[in-house]
């Protein structure tokens, strides 16, 4: 990486792709600094002008004080939430990200998990008797098929459309909420239900919902009990947006329902989650994005950042 003290200094607290972090070091002095370093980071801070981070970094006003020169904040990945948005407006800061990189990822992500879900499976890896070829065949049915079950769509955004998309193409009826009145063409052959009936009616309701504070614990003690008995729940969206001690409890009365999450809060799981244990919890460590292209996609957020130094207007801006 370069060290050259004429070019800008940008310091680095998260992994990047190796291809962006070298077109990125080509312009600016790139600075290597995990964000669990607090001291060295507190060292290298009042001297840049750009931060790079992905998820765990926590950009707060504390943080924002330790960089009177910073002038661009770039988030690899999508959502904001550790990302003081307003401080950073206030100290004419500009937050850039890279709202659709990980989108198709964690669409197919939702799929995978699904087809997991509803079709058991075994891998041969040596031969087997006539007889045992026969029960094996008759255990690994699969009780239902997708085409025969109604997608919920709980937040129809970039990601929630595509999960839409895929849905309807395996011939699931898809019903969908979101706050937004979305125009027909968009709505990617998901019908509008109240989030009640999107509830009480989906076999499988898959949630993309942002971070915004009024999504805190949107799905709890209130909501859960509206599922069908059988219910399949997937959270790949945000943590926050779930009460984990009502989801459990669901999960313990109706044993034939299950979940699957691959995002949580707090992360990493600790050991007072209450779905830990429970044989129809499946709890994933927050891989939706974890695809080479996602993370190189979301890695090119350096382009905005080296506009934004340039004085040029970035692509993404979230301020």
């Amino acid at each position: 990486m370069s060290s050259d003290p004429a070019k800008p200094l940008v310091v680095r607290t998260e992994a990047l792709d190796p291809q962006a972090a070298q077109w990125l070091s080509e312009r600016v002095n790139l600075v290597e600094c995990p964000f669990t370093d607090s001291h060295r980071l507190a060292q290298l801070l009042p001297d840049a002008l750009g931060l790079l981070v992905r998820t765990y970094t926590r950009v707060d006003a504390a943080l924002l004080d330790h960089a009177p020169r910073l002038r661009v904040v770039a988030r690899a990945g999508v959502g904001l939430e550790n990302i003081d948005i307003p401080a950073c407006t206030a100290r004419n800061i500009r937050v850039v990200s890279t709202p659709d990189a990980n989108s198709s990822a964690v669409a197919e992500l939702v799929f995978a998990v699904l087809l997991d879900a509803i079709r058991p499976r075994l891998f041969l890896d040596q031969p087997v008797t006539p007889d045992r070829w026969a029960s094996l065949r008759a255990e690994l049915l699969g009780r239902r098929q997708l085409e025969d079950l109604t997608l919920g769509v709980l937040g129809l955004g970039r990601v929630g459309s595509r999960v839409a998309r895929i849905g309807a193409a395996f011939g699931m009826r898809v019903l969908y909420h979101d706050l937004r009145d979305i125009p027909h063409h968009d709505r990617r052959g998901a019908k509008f239900v109240a989030f009640d009936r999107l509830l009480s009616q989906a076999d499988v309701l898959s949630v993309h919902v942002d971070g915004r504070p009024d999504n805190r614990l949107l799905l709890g003690a209130n909501q859960f009990p509206l599922l069908k008995p059988d219910a399949i729940f997937i959270n790949a969206s945000r943590g926050m947006v779930v009460d984990h001690a009502a989801l459990a409890r669901f999960l313990r009365d109706h044993p034939a329902a299950s979940a699957i999450l691959d995002v949580h809060e707090p992360e990493p799981i600790t050991a007072e989650n209450p779905l830990l244990g429970l044989p129809n919890a499946h709890l994933m460590p927050h891989i939706g994005a974890a695809t080479a292209k996602a993370h190189a996609n979301m890695s090119w957020v350096v382009r905005d950042l080296w506009r934004v130094l340039q004085g040029e207007p970035p692509e993404h801006p979230a301020n």
